[in-house]
């Protein structure tokens, strides 16, 4: 597993995958050529994806993204290390936290 800052990335087998994967449509890339794990609200900085692959959205509200590196790839971060990710598939979970009468994404 791998964690930076709010973002967890969470290596997945390749029977782990959920079939609907392959045929989802991937979230486009940011500006940069990047794609974007997580957006700071309030700096603009950004948990960001370098390298090929595709990242897709897991249906729900609160649910995951998956993203697939077929060469492997680098999460960066204006304030964190880069952290370096072997090829595969992988579960990219947000930090949630609990406010009164209701769950939501952690602001960054």
């Amino acid at each position: 597993m791998y964690r930076q800052g709010d973002v967890l990335i969470v290596p997945l087998a390749e029977s782990a995958v959920p079939p609907y994967a392959a045929d989802a449509p991937s979230e486009p890339r940011d500006g940069r050529g990047r794609f974007v794990l997580a957006l700071g609200e309030v700096t603009g900085h950004a948990h960001a994806v370098l390298g090929p692959g595709r990242l897709v959205r897991e249906p729900g509200p609160f649910a995951p993204l998956l993203l697939h590196l077929p060469d492997g790839g680098r999460v960066v971060h204006e304030e964190h290390a880069a952290i370096a990710l072997p090829k595969g598939w992988f579960r990219v979970v947000r930090q949630r936290e609990y406010v009164p009468g209701s769950v939501r994404i952690v602001a960054d």
